[in-house]
């Protein structure tokens, strides 16, 4: 008992210090006081039934059984000090925040009795008012401050942030002026003139398009004097760049009063009008980005970028992040805080797809890491009919914030002056602690999912409420008429003048007959063409000079003499030293690694990015050697040259979709990088096939963008299983058209050299799909000399050097590794009869090269195509619709199968030879006999 005597002589202050520390970070206090502190818990809870504390006495029971006597008003401070530790672990559950529907219940409640306190203690004055800012003070006092702090518009989550630094910063930003705003009446005004601009443009397109879609922002427009604000004061906090997502509710708004898209462009959008420029087809209005540059009040110029974006709503946020990074490697590589990238979500979107959780698990890994995004989620409390019951099983729709340890603020969408407010927390937070911040605006939807559909359907209960409900700007006019700031006057004055302005524009846009799209990012594109499918096909000077190349080669295969590597690397890098200056025999690591080095030395840079892209998948590339006893990373390619690109390479998190979509972003701002994402297995990247089907494969034809982005993507049939074997080239092929994309699946690693270097040579960019092999990579006969790739060029099609054409009876086309199968067979016959050649390039198909081939083997019999995947798989059918030659081949291929390959390696090996057999015997025809033999 003697040791717990100082509890009646001490201060009760510090001992609700002490305690508040205790409860927000228990490992920042002294052990002998945490193991007091976590007895006292024990105690209290025990006190609910009459166990741990003695109420009459004061005395408690400890964890370890000892009794302590706390005097009765140290009982009551720690009692206060569990009620603000409530308030702030709790408080966001019992708040004013949404505007039109009644508000969950949850329990327990933050009642006084709840906490062991009385109606009695409410004049009491309690030194734990300290640690709210607002000194000693009574429990009524304290209780009204936390109320103001925590329940009322703004609901506030950051207790389960783990650094006190963070933690004591919002708490402290909290504390100013009870969590409320203090704007002037200039700074009120202004936000009104938002919101006025943000009403005002949906009632005109409302009277003006009737029953056209535009997917409003009504019922949340408090977002347009929210990201104003940010962008506002980020220009005085050196912000220099804006790179913004979002889906479709709003988006015109935002163009408009955020970004400062003309009116009349959008006008003409709505008209229906065709585009002036013939060579894409376009997207909806509310698809399209923007690029401009914003003069800000302080003076400064922020270049604003909002990225465009399909229906699939959660996805641009990733492209954000890469444009965002790209932006910041290339222009501010110093301080990555003057990029700021913001995502607005949709209730419904950001708790329902997976890619939300894949973005913010990125958020702090280096490849992929920002600076901090600022999240807004424009809550309808919707999803198209979908109640937010039905639509998360989250308290809330931003619960997906609190896997990285984010603040997350829940705010009133109908109070303009906490939303601004809500959103200059964000803007701090981000700018000092580098780190993600979510804003939730609760707001609703005032029409159904678009503005011909009729909510009363699912919803009519709601849509009664929201009919009756006053818009945010006559909301906050009334308040600031209350105030005195405005007279009756003002907001109709605003109006009038705002709306004459748009009936300017629309003449203006009327008396044009079409559309014209301002390309998305101009400044980075400078220099760079739109080329249609037959200028793809033109040679590009892809040749590298020889002494250049051997200075590459001696740096990448020279570790450092002072670090000590394990024995496998340095024999690795040994090998590939010798492979080089003395046998000239490169394998596909070593022609990879050479075409890096030859762009970065021409000032280019590489970026690549996946699962085990450091060492590789198939332990080929070692592009990182990691010094045995510090695990140091060394990367040889960075030390070529003193003028040389940066060559930067990540092992990724775990993800398809959310990678894929970041490195798009990435080769979108930055075309002057390499930019590569390869995947584990190719059949991988199936979890990113919304990226490809909406961003790789159709963006320049919808947006008019280009992009260089490679993906590497192992292809190869091995006996590894259905999942390990084809990269599904079948489904690229098929979303082919014109002048979209390159699609390769080359043999050697020469042709790989080139390849890679005609992607950043050409004076465009289109996106590049490398079918990769596995068991080339270390084939004795896939290899290359070094004067083929500093003389060579990249072939389309290889024809077969090794046969007479006149002798030839069967012409066989085939691409990829299957072209060493048949080559084994082949000479396991020892048949000179038959060609094989193979087709490196398969989009845009190189047809003329394939028609001279024919020509040339005029002698031959016939014609085959053969290839290791099943027929209704692998490129077959591309061929038949992209070469009408085609019609007359002999196809040799698997049976038609749904699955990719055999789990058995004993029957993937016997239905492989099958198609071996057939290829040089055509009696043996394996579509008309079994798939499996009795």
């Amino acid at each position: 008992m003697d040791k717990y005597s100082f509890l009646n002589a001490a201060h009760t202050s510090f001992f609700s210090d002490m305690y508040n520390r205790y409860l927000t970070h228990p490992d920042s206090v002294e052990p002998s006081w945490r193991a007091f502190f976590q007895g006292f818990d024990f105690g209290m809870e025990s006190a609910l039934d009459e166990i741990g504390i003695d109420t009459q006495s004061g005395t408690a029971i400890l964890s370890n059984g000892q009794t302590v006597d706390i005097p009765e008003t140290l009982q009551k401070e720690f009692q206060v000090v569990r009620l603000i530790d409530g308030y702030r672990s709790r408080g966001h559950l019992f708040t004013a925040t949404n505007p039109v529907r009644a508000r969950r219940k949850y329990s327990p409640t933050l009642e006084i009795g709840n906490f062991g306190l009385e109606e009695a203690d409410l004049e009491t004055v309690f030194n734990a008012g300290e640690i709210i800012g607002i000194g000693s003070n009574t429990l009524k006092n304290i209780i009204s401050h936390l109320q103001q702090i925590y329940c009322d518009s703004i609901g506030v989550e950051y207790m389960y942030i783990r650094s006190p630094e963070r933690v004591e910063w919002i708490q402290a930003w909290l504390n100013r002026n009870n969590n409320h705003p203090d704007f002037d009446d200039a700074q009120k005004k202004h936000i009104l003139k938002k919101l006025n601009q943000a009403v005002s443009f949906e009632g005109f397109l409302h009277t003006k398009y009737v029953g056209q879609k535009r997917f409003s922002l009504e019922g949340n427009e408090t977002l347009i004097p929210a990201v104003d604000a940010i962008v506002e004061r980020a220009s005085t906090l050196g912000v220099r760049q804006f790179v913004m997502g979002m889906a479709h509710r709003g988006r015109l708004n935002v163009l408009t009063n955020i970004f400062g898209k003309s009116a009349k462009d959008i006008f003409s959008e709505f008209d229906g009008k065709d585009y002036e420029q013939e060579v894409f087809d376009g997207d909806v209005k509310y698809h399209l980005g923007w690029t401009s540059v914003r003069k800000t009040d302080s003076g400064n110029k922020i270049n604003m970028n909002i990225a465009p974006n399909p229906s699939h709503l959660e996805t641009v946020g990733a492209v954000v992040e890469g444009i965002t990074r790209a932006k910041q490697d290339v222009h501010f590589p110093e301080d990555f805080s003057k990029v700021l990238p913001i995502v607005v979500h949709g209730d419904a979107a950001i708790a329902g797809q997976g890619i939300a959780y894949e973005l913010v698990q990125m958020a702090n890994l280096d490849g992929y890491k920002t600076n901090g995004t600022i999240h807004i989620v424009v809550n309808n409390q919707i999803g198209f009919t979908t109640n937010y019951l039905d639509g998360r099983s989250s308290t809330y729709c931003t619960d997906v914030g609190k896997v990285t340890l984010c603040p997350v603020l829940h705010v009133n969408a109908d109070d303009a002056e906490c939303v601004v407010h809500a959103a200059l927390f964000a803007l701090e937070y981000r700018m000092r602690f580098k780190r993600d911040v979510f804003l939730d605006l609760l707001g609703y939807r005032k029409y159904g999912h678009n503005e011909g559909d009729e909510p009363r359907f699912t919803q009519p209960k709601l849509y009664k409420a929201i009919s009756k409900h006053k818009n945010p700007r006559d909301i906050y006019a009334e308040k600031l008429l209350k105030e005195g700031i405005i007279d009756e006057d003002y907001v109709r004055n605003l109006e009038q003048e705002y709306k004459a302005s748009l009936e300017e524009e629309l003449e203006d846009s009327r008396k044009e007959e079409k559309t014209v799209i301002t390309p998305f990012m101009a400044d980075e594109w400078s220099g760079f063409e739109n080329v249609r499918e037959w200028e793809m096909m033109d040679e590009v000077n892809t040749t590298y000079d020889r002494k250049k190349l051997d200075q590459i080669a001696k740096t990448i295969t020279s570790l450092p003499s002072d670090k000590k590597f394990l024995r496998k690397v340095e024999k690795l890098v040994a090998d590939r030293k010798k492979m080089y200056f003395e046998t000239d025999k490169l394998d596909w690591a070593m022609g990879e690694l050479l075409a890096y080095g030859s762009l970065l030395e021409e000032g280019y840079g590489v970026r690549m990015s996946g699962q085990d892209v450091e060492r590789g998948t198939f332990s080929h590339r070692h592009a990182v050697m990691k010094v045995e006893e510090s695990e140091e990373e060394v990367l040889l390619l960075n030390h070529i040259s003193k003028e040389q690109g940066q060559f930067q390479i990540y092992n990724s998190l775990l993800s398809e979709y959310g990678v894929v979509g970041f490195d798009y972003g990435y080769a979108m701002a930055s075309p002057n990088t390499l930019t590569i994402w390869e995947a584990q297995f190719g059949d991988f990247s199936n979890g990113a096939q919304i990226m490809i089907d909406q961003y790789i494969s159709a963006a320049e034809d919808k947006w008019k963008l280009q992009n260089g982005l490679v993906m590497l993507l192992p292809h190869g049939y091995e006996g590894q299983g259905a999942e390990h074997s084809s990269a599904r080239m079948e489904r690229y092929l098929q979303l082919c058209a014109r002048d979209n994309m390159y699609v390769a699946d080359v043999t050697t690693p020469a042709n790989m050299f080139h390849l890679l270097r005609r992607q950043m040579k050409s004076n465009f960019r289109k996106p590049l799909i490398v079918f990769t092999p596995k068991s080339l990579l270390r084939h004795p006969k896939a290899v290359s000399t070094v004067e083929e790739m500093t003389n060579g060029s990249f072939k389309e099609v290889i024809d077969d050097e090794t046969v007479k054409a006149d002798k030839v009876k069967s012409l066989v086309f085939c691409t990829g590794k299957f072209y060493y199968d048949l080559l084994a067979q082949r000479e396991e016959l020892k048949r000179d009869d038959v060609a094989l050649v193979r087709i490196e390039q398969l989009f845009p198909l190189p047809s003329d090269q394939m028609k001279a081939i024919i020509k040339k083997y005029s002698k031959a019999e016939e014609v085959v195509w053969a290839q290791e995947e099943p027929r209704n798989m692998g490129a077959w059918s591309h061929l038949m619709m992209h070469f009408s030659d085609s019609r007359n081949f002999r196809v040799a291929s698997r049976r038609f199968y749904a699955s990719p390959a055999a789990g058995s390696s004993v029957r993937s090996k016997m239905r492989h030879q099958q198609v071996l057999d057939y290829v040089f015997d055509k009696s043996k025809d394996n579509m008309t006999r079994p798939a499996v033999k009795k």
